[in-house]
């Protein structure tokens, strides 16, 4: 009924629309979060009290919503509208809060589809490793992962003290792998226990997720004395011996001004330690820990020097104590790291333990011999930044052993992207197509928020007592009590452009925005029923920040339809606006004589 291309000036048009129509713009926080969790979805429905389904929404996307509500760094808060008027929304915290309340192990969705027969190995059983195989098996694939640890977790086990993610949480949540068939082999190093030859043979497709567990420690005099120690050692010990054998003096200091410095300080403060300092070249407002770390281990009497850097550790056989230099620049003008030193301007602190966190390298030293997996500085592995494939075909790559330091939910992302790019691999597809809205990235929404938007002021989590956690590693953040997330809840702004969608049923009935419908006119799959129901009321028009006038589209499409169809209605059964056409230029209906003047023909 319609010709085979609609005219230019129309489809122009209606490409304006397309182009520019904001109603699948996603809230800002959801395009930031990595892994694209309905951040506004949830938060409205933990608002309305439908705290299950909250928790459900969040497991369409993720499994581990109780270690996310815990650990994660929550780079949508960032975004976060609120954040231009009073605070950002407590997003984590609303997470944690439905985990805790809600999740039962019954109602997990452990549906797996059409198993493909093919196997996948995965090397780590870290938060990048955990979610790929958790994708990897729901997509079918046979999946095994080989972890060197007595227990699952990777660095949210050794690496993320007990304090802030309790293992019985991590234990909880792992357990899903299993239930959907998923063989972990615990205690099994890879170069060691099993050859990384053997799973090149044995399997169709490789995962490597290791992480990286061994810290960098400065070659300056006196890092060979007894009683200086990796940062990783000490909460690797304290997340897998109970606590009870971290050796640690009554005196020690830390250096890095990150956040694995944070937790390794605070450690040492709750296994015994009664004076515990962290130095770090970076000022204050320079270091690269997140604050409400940096305030957490304040809050536990830990002495800060921003702005010191280790000159030399003195001591005969074991460390006595420790030369600071001032520091007087971190990074150059090309704003490279690059530490400047006042040597003249020096202090000692006496100390029984000097421990290094300035970062970590990737153990992959089981890939030493193998050509074709080229590996970077640090040991790190060379991926492809799209599809996280390594120099070798079957072998892919990915959280802190393929890159930067990554926060929990970034390498939960790259387990997501790598099973994306195995599952396509396997398949024999294009492991490049559609790729552009991975991970972390600016959604085109434009919100502006009313002059007279009321503060609310965000609601704080209630802690432990600073002297109820010396000596234990008792759980240091309380969950919302349900009226707090629900306060908490309805601070959201709910950013969205759907303003049309709310003033019409029509559209509601047809599309999810103005932007998916005339994508579909232009090529040409709507029927006629929905360019007939519009009642050209404007209202949409109205609303629209753009002022865009889908009536008139919707009068041309009209148009096009009769003018295609001899003039008369595509619509079956519409044979009444042939009578109002007909009866429109009747005589019935027409008058060529003018209304009288006077009142009596009034």
């Amino acid at each position: 009924m319609l010709p085979e291309r609609l005219p230019e000036d129309l489809v122009t048009k209606m490409n304006e629309i397309v182009e520019d129509c904001m109603g699948d713009a996603p809230p800002y926080c959801e395009a930031t979060c990595p892994l694209h969790i309905d951040v506004q979805g949830y938060v409205k429905l933990i608002g309305e009290g439908e705290y299950k389904k909250a928790l459900d929404l969040i497991r369409e996307t993720t499994p581990f919503p109780g270690i996310l509500g815990r650990v994660c760094a929550h780079p949508c808060e960032e975004k976060c509208k609120r954040e231009e008027i009073d605070n950002a929304l407590s997003v984590k915290n609303l997470k944690r809060f439905v985990a805790d309340k809600c999740d039962d192990p019954k109602d997990w969705d452990l549906n797996v589809k059409e198993e493909s027969e093919k196997k996948v190995a995965i090397i780590g059983s870290g938060p990048a490793g955990a979610l790929a195989a958790y994708d990897l098996r729901k997509m079918g694939h046979q999946v095994t992962i080989f972890e060197a640890l007595p227990v699952v977790g990777g660095m949210l086990r050794v690496g993320i003290p007990e304090y802030r993610l309790p293992h019985n949480v991590i234990d909880k949540e792992y357990s899903i792998l299993e239930k959907l068939g998923v063989d972990i082999k615990l205690n099994t190093k890879v170069g060691e226990d099993i050859s990384f030859k053997k799973l090149e043979e044995d399997y169709d497709a490789i995962f490597i997720g290791v992480g990286a567990h061994k810290s960098f420690i400065l070659p300056i005099e006196g890092s060979d004395l007894a009683g200086v120690q990796p940062g990783v050692d000490i909460l690797r010990k304290a997340g897998l011996e109970k606590h009870d054998k971290v050796e640690i003096g009554e005196r020690v200091l830390v250096i890095g001004g990150g956040n694995v410095a944070m937790d390794v300080a605070r450690t040492a403060w709750r296994e015994g330690a009664k004076e515990v300092h962290i130095a770090c070249v970076e000022s204050r407002d320079q270091m690269p820990a997140h604050s409400w770390e940096i305030d957490d281990a304040l809050e536990e009497e830990i002495t800060l020097h921003d702005g010191w850097g280790p000159m030399k550790i003195n001591g005969e056989d074991k460390v006595e104590s420790i030369t600071l230099k001032k520091c007087t620049q971190v990074f150059d003008q090309d704003g490279s790291f690059n530490p400047a030193y006042d040597v003249c301007n020096l202090k000692d602190i006496e100390v029984d333990n000097v421990i290094f966190a300035i970062g970590q390298s990737s153990e992959a030293d089981f890939l030493a011999g193998d050509d074709s997996i080229e590996l970077m500085r640090g040991n790190k592995i060379k991926v492809d930044p799209v599809t996280l494939q390594t120099t070798k075909e079957k072998v892919f790559a990915g959280g802190d052993g393929a890159g930067r330091p990554l926060l929990a939910i970034e390498a939960m992302a790259h387990g997501r992207k790598v099973a994306t790019s195995i599952d396509r691999y396997l398949k024999g597809e294009n492991l490049y197509e559609n790729r552009d809205y991975e991970g972390t990235y600016q959604s085109w929404l434009k919100k502006e928020l009313a002059e007279d938007e009321p503060r609310r002021e965000r609601i704080s989590i209630k802690m432990l007592p600073v002297d109820e956690r010396r000596g234990n590693f008792k759980e240091v953040e309380f969950a919302y009590t349900p009226s707090e997330a629900r306060g908490e809840a309805l601070r959201c702004l709910e950013c969205q452009c759907k303003l049309c969608m709310q003033e019409c049923e029509m559209l509601n009935d047809f599309c999810i925005s103005p932007k998916d419908l005339f994508k579909d006119i232009i090529k040409g799959e709507v029927a006629p029923l929905i360019h007939y129901s519009c009642n050209m009321c404007s209202q949409c028009t109205i609303v629209c920040p753009h002022e865009f006038e889908l009536k008139n589209h919707f009068m041309e499409m009209r148009k096009l339809l009769v003018k295609n169809n001899d003039g008369k209605s595509p619509m079956k059964g519409h044979n009444a606006i042939e009578w109002h056409q007909k009866l429109g230029f009747s005589g019935i209906f027409t008058t060529t004589v003018g209304a009288s003047k006077d009142k009596e023909g009034a």
